[in-house]
């Protein structure tokens, strides 16, 4: 809630002991609208309220009443109800149904330049609204995008009817002094002479229809008054003029009996214009058939939407234009009327005698003869009459030679007549065949192709029949089209095509898609030519180690085989790197055992040898093979584990003297030290020897003899 609305006193407050105001929606001039919740009805209503201190003004109090009344009149699906009228001590309010959405100004914001189709589906709801407004003797006299609200469920509602008022009232200023409705969208005569009709409604709704369908206002200016007195001077040219597409090359565009029907509505002298919603709701309806089925150009609508309003002298302002000629005709009547001389009849001229000549030296004899001569018959004639009749034929005439010489002329004069007139016949057919026949080769042998996607296979093929084309099919996979459904036509619906021509639907096979091919176990290059020839692309590819599969063996796919995928889908792959190497490591000299367990452990097969060694300890390692490096999972590595030095006999020499002995050890590979046993008696023999324990000495290692 912005600090606004918690300022605002009304805000919690229960108006009339049943109205709890929650929230404050919108303010305008005279009246502001909250969002209430009805305590006795449990429901969710607007509630406008008076502004503060207008309640004490009895003029803006009748007229905030004969808002409430004149709305109140009104029930219909697309106008928003009013539900119940009070006061809440100096503050009258009105309670009105609560439309959950947006606005048709909103909508119009968002997608800008609306399709012919879409405009018209918008516009008809509200015309529907206004037709029941007139019907029901009531003006709105404010439609604007802004007071038409659009419900979650997509319906149209006319709002704000706060303006409207009885067709019989004649004030269009507020206490301001300002024009009531938005400037945008006010009708010429609301400028000029202040008094509304349904057709100023009809006027603001074609300004409305013509934003729908070109983005744009008719009319702007940099103050309001300009854009006022540019509606009062200047015409609205037609919609598809603020556009770049043409009816010719696309639905989209706006066709030339829209532009008549938007026209005709907006017409600056109101007795032009339809005479009320009514007349300018059927006239809409006609164009949205007209575009529904494909129609792009229809000469006897558009002719017959450039006139939907007849002359009917019913409008004031054309009431005011015919003020002064009322003088004219008073001043009229009002003059004495002077009688007409009475001239005196001529008596009848004497036939002719048989014998008298015609002397052609004399042209008006001829025609004097056939000439009805006037005659005063009965009582003479009023002041200012004249009475005539045809003077009666002469006496019949016996034939003479200038009489026959007389017919034979005038029946020349009328055979010369005759052929005339047939000469002008043949002309006229002639030029009427040129203009039929010109008509055909420019305009006649053509006919617009309609637009037919979304629809069945068979209702495309009969609308083209319709529009005198024969329809052939291609069919053509599409992501958003339901196989079936028919995604276009070639050339595009409005072109313009020749009569019996073909045109070609194309209808659509539903979602392409391809199989994964089973890709694994084979080479990278065979599952690269699979997949490609699926049509379908190679992905990101990925390596891993493997123990069993050979060095560029695919491993998985992603999707698995058999997935069903759109065209240049991306496959991934796994490929194998082949077995992992595993570093062997360097075990000379460490345990045996140790070298095999950690061996063992890296998947290594052990083949343990023992050999004696004078340098390297029991137990440990003398030798390995590989002696370092790597090698894969489950390869053989040979380790020769130490036996410790070799053990030599130790020769027997006790008894013997020091140099045989010495000798004798020498020669088992010992080394041979003396000194004198416990014994000694100096005689150069040898007692014992040490070690003794075992008869046996590491090869190499020192023999101690014991003398006596």
């Amino acid at each position: 809630m912005t600090m606004t609305q918690m300022g605002d006193p009304l805000i919690g407050h229960v108006l009339d002991g049943r109205y709890e105001v929650t929230d404050r929606v919108a303010r305008g001039g005279m009246a502001t609208v909250y969002l209430a919740t009805d305590q006795r009805l449990t429901r969710t209503v607007a509630v406008k309220v008076m502004q503060e201190g207008l309640g004490a003004d009895e003029d803006f109090v009748a007229k905030f009443d004969r808002e409430a009344r004149s709305a109140a009149r009104l029930s219909h699906p697309n106008v928003v109800s009013v539900f119940d009228q009070g006061h809440d001590g100096d503050r009258p309010y009105i309670v009105m149904e609560h439309i959950a959405g947006g606005t048709l100004r909103q909508l119009m914001n968002r997608a800008g330049v609306l399709e012919p189709l879409r405009a018209l589906e918008l516009i008809e709801p509200v015309l529907a609204a206004l037709a029941a407004a007139h019907e029901a003797g009531i003006v709105h006299r404010d439609v604007k995008p802004e007071n038409v609200l659009i419900t979650d469920r997509g319906q149209l509602k006319v709002a704000d009817f706060g303006l409207a008022r009885a067709i019989s009232a004649q004030t269009i200023t507020a206490n301001q002094g300002l024009l009531i409705g938005t400037v945008s969208y006010l009708p010429p005569e609301l400028v000029l002479h202040g008094r509304a009709t349904p057709r100023s409604d009809v006027y603001s709704a074609g300004v409305v229809l013509f934003e729908m369908l070109t983005g744009s206002k008719p009319h702007t200016g940099d103050t309001p008054i300009q854009v006022a007195w540019a509606h009062v001077h200047n015409d609205i040219e037609p919609p598809s003029q603020r556009l770049d597409t043409s009816w010719r090359h696309t639905r989209t565009a706006i066709p030339p009996y829209l532009d008549a029907l938007v026209q005709s509505a907006t017409r600056r002298e109101p007795t032009q214009r339809p005479a009320d919603a009514r007349g300018l709701l059927a006239a809409v309806r006609e164009a949205r058939a007209a575009l529904g089925s494909g129609v792009m150009d229809d000469p006897a609508l558009t002719a017959r939407f450039r006139s939907l309003a007849p002359f009917d002298g019913a409008d004031d302002r054309t009431q005011a234009f015919d003020r002064p000629t009322q003088v004219r005709d008073t001043q009229v009547r009002d003059t004495p009327v002077r009688p007409a001389p009475v001239r005196p009849a001529r008596p009848p001229r004497p036939a002719t005698p048989v014998h008298t000549p015609l002397s052609p030296s004399v042209p008006w004899a001829e025609r004097s003869t056939d000439r009805a001569t006037p005659v005063p018959i009965g009582p003479p004639p009023e002041p200012g009459r004249t009475a005539l009749l045809p003077a009666q034929p002469d006496e019949p005439r016996a034939p003479s030679s200038p009489s026959r010489h007389r017919r034979e002329l005038v029946e020349r004069q009328r055979r010369r007549r005759r052929r005339g007139w047939i000469w002008l016949v043949l002309l006229t057919l002639l030029v009427l065949l040129a203009a039929a026949t010109g008509w055909w080769f420019a305009e006649g042998r053509f006919t617009a192709a309609p637009t037919v996607a979304g629809m069945t296979q068979a209702q495309a093929s009969d609308a083209v029949r319709q529009a005198a084309l024969q329809p052939r099919t291609t069919e053509r996979f599409s992501e958003d089209v339901p196989a079936g459904a028919v995604i276009g036509t070639e050339p595009a619906g409005g072109s313009r095509l020749e009569r019996d021509s073909a045109l070609t639907l194309v209808v659509s096979k539903g979602p392409e898609r391809f199989e994964a091919p089973e890709v694994v176990g084979s080479s990278l290059d065979d599952a690269r030519s699979a997949i490609e020839s699926a049509s379908l692309k190679v992905g990101k590819i990925s390596e891993r180690w493997d123990e069993k599969a050979k060095k560029g063996t695919v491993l998985s796919a992603d999707p698995k085989a058999g997935s069903s995928l759109k065209r240049d889908s991306t496959v991934n792959l796994a490929v194998s790197k082949g077995p992992e190497p595993i570093k062997i490591g360097d075990w000379v000299g460490k345990g045996a055992e140790e070298a095999r367990d950690a061996l063992t452990e890296k998947g290594f097969k052990i083949n343990e040898k023992t050999a004696n060694s004078d340098s390297v300890p029991k137990d440990r390692v003398i030798s390995q093979d590989p002696e370092s490096g790597t090698a894969f999972r489950g390869d053989t590595i040979t380790i020769v584990r130490s036996l410790g030095p070799e053990l030599v006999q130790i020769p027997e020499v006790k008894t013997k003297s020091v140099d045989e002995a010495t000798k004798l050890l020498k020669e088992a590979g010992f080394k041979v030290e003396s000194k004198p046993g416990p014994q000694y008696l100096g005689l150069g023999y040898v007692m014992s020897v040490e070690p003794t324990e075992s008869g046996k000495a590491p090869k190499g290692s020192t023999i101690t003899l014991l003398l006596v």
